[in-house]
């Protein structure tokens, strides 16, 4: 079969060549739409490498633009574990102590320092999840136990263990709750 395609592309190239022998305007024609595909071919070439690079390029700025936006992600998940110490250390105090005039220069060293820390989590795009009270959404919440209620739909977040936190429209950490049963 490959013989029969070699034999019969020897036979076109030589009747081409008789041909341009004796009509050397056909063969200038043949050689023109010879040059005609090859330029087409080559337009198209290009076309696909204009829409590579363009492509190339869109995929790089968006790289780009993420990694400035969440540029933050790992040094925000290190401080949490420092703004969920300061939540404890705030809640552990008992009222008698934040009125006390001893512990109130303290106690609202602490306090000025949570809202502060609220403040830049704000200005960074770091929110905290709300989740007492919701239905459980497993793309924001981590079920950590489930509770008997009486007074909560089942699948409904009855106790928040540890606050959850997005940054911008990623989760950079779930809420680990507390989820109601039937009971």
């Amino acid at each position: 079969m490959q013989e029969d395609d070699t034999t019969q592309q020897a036979d076109i190239q030589e009747l081409r060549e008789e041909t341009a022998e004796a009509a050397p305007e056909v063969a200038e024609h043949d050689r023109f739409r010879e040059l005609e595909d090859k330029l087409a071919a080559t337009r198209q070439e290009v076309l696909y490498a204009q829409a590579e690079t363009q492509n190339v390029r869109r995929r790089l700025e968006k790289d780009a633009q993420d990694a400035r936006t969440y540029a933050a992600t790992g040094f925000a998940r290190d401080i949490l574990s420092v703004a969920d110490n300061l939540t404890r250390a705030l809640d552990a105090i008992p009222t008698d102590l934040r009125e006390d005039e001893k512990f109130k220069g303290l106690v609202t060293g602490l306090d000025a320092t949570g809202r502060e820390l609220a403040a830049v989590f704000e200005r960074n795009g770091i929110k905290k999840i709300s989740a007492l009270g919701e239905k459980l959404d497993p793309n924001r919440h981590q079920a950590m136990i489930e509770m008997p209620s009486a007074d909560a739909e089942p699948g409904t977040i009855i106790q928040e263990l540890q606050a959850g936190y997005m940054i911008k429209d990623r989760l950079l950490r779930p809420a680990l709750v507390g989820v109601a049963k039937a009971g």
